[in-house]
């Protein structure tokens, strides 16, 4: 089968193009590596998208999929780790099956950049989460600790709390990056401390996690903290890494993100981009699914052959 519309990522912008692709009647395909929401289904609450007080990432983002489902778009597991884009027919391939489409879409999203501290791989998962929804409940009635200073540390620390025994933020600079409302929430929470001007630079452990050690970034001080229930949590939440493996070369990138135009389109015919994957200036769920509906509308306008918006 060739698809009209394929989309490469299940988050909010892949999911949107889905939904739009639909209703314009084109058949479309959403090609996702693990959960449908991306990244906003491992968030702990949403309080800024219009219409949703505030909720659960989980909950919106299982919506925003059985919408999609219910309009008739196909759901396919898988992770893209090769591209065709030139040509009338493009190709997805996966480790199992190879996916073909008019139009490509790619709303792939981003990853958890990784801390760099020594030990930091040999704990992930015994230890080390990137992820508060999904491992804040193994940690209950433990000290905790979060790398970081902006919107997600400072959202997910405060989440942490509600099972952690302690949970201290840890912050190479002297200052929250976060947003004014988000810092006063996180001082005023009583079972939050923060370290300033420092950074992790060791995890150690045997078989779990046990022990930091923390540089002060302005005096050169080490310090090692230890657990005191033989186990102890990091989080960490320093940045995000675009989802571009096997595009270099293909579609024009800059610092790993895909440069459009405001219409979605790549400088490739046929291909476009949506989400927190492409070159913009906000990432937030508001714009991801406003990316995806363009990017929808844009494809549906390719294969009709109208060309450009005017």
């Amino acid at each position: 089968m060739i698809y009209d519309v394929a989309i490469v990522g299940g988050g909010p912008a892949g999911l949107s193009a889905a939904l739009y692709a639909r209703r314009a009647a084109r058949t479309a395909l959403v090609i996702e590596k693990s959960r449908a929401g991306g990244q906003l289904g491992a968030t702990a609450a949403i309080e800024n998208y219009p219409g949703v007080m505030r909720e659960s990432g989980e909950a919106l983002a299982g919506r925003m999929a059985e919408q999609c489902a219910g309009f008739g778009a196909d759901f396919a597991e898988g992770c893209v780790t090769e591209y065709a884009l030139r040509g009338d027919v493009k190709a997805l391939r996966t480790a199992e099956a190879e996916f073909l489409a008019k139009t490509v879409i790619i709303a792939s999203g981003r990853r958890p950049l990784p801390l760099g501290a020594r030990g930091e791989a040999e704990f992930v998962g015994r230890g080390i989460s990137y992820c508060a929804t999904c491992d804040g409940p193994m940690f209950s009635g433990l000290d905790v600790y979060v790398a970081g200073g902006g919107d997600s540390a400072v959202e997910e620390a405060m989440y942490l709390t509600k099972f952690a025994r302690k949970v201290t933020l840890v912050h190479r600079r002297d200052s929250l990056r976060a947003a004014r409302t988000l810092q006063e929430r996180a001082f005023a929470n009583e079972k939050l401390s923060f370290v300033w001007d420092s950074v992790i630079r060791e995890a150690c452990g045997g078989d779990v996690l046990d022990g930091l050690v923390i540089e002060n970034l302005k005096t050169g001080a080490i310090s090692e903290v230890r657990a005191d229930d033989g186990m102890m949590g990091l989080f960490i939440f320093i940045g995000l890494l675009p989802n571009t493996e096997g595009l270099d070369g293909l579609v024009e990138l800059d610092k790993g993100h895909i440069v459009t135009d405001e219409e979605m389109r790549t400088n490739l015919a046929g291909v476009f981009a949506a989400g927190d994957v492409r070159r913009k200036p906000l990432r937030q769920v508001v714009t991801a699914v406003a990316d995806g509906a363009i990017a929808a509308m844009q494809a549906d306008r390719h294969i009709c052959g109208l060309g450009d918006v005017t």
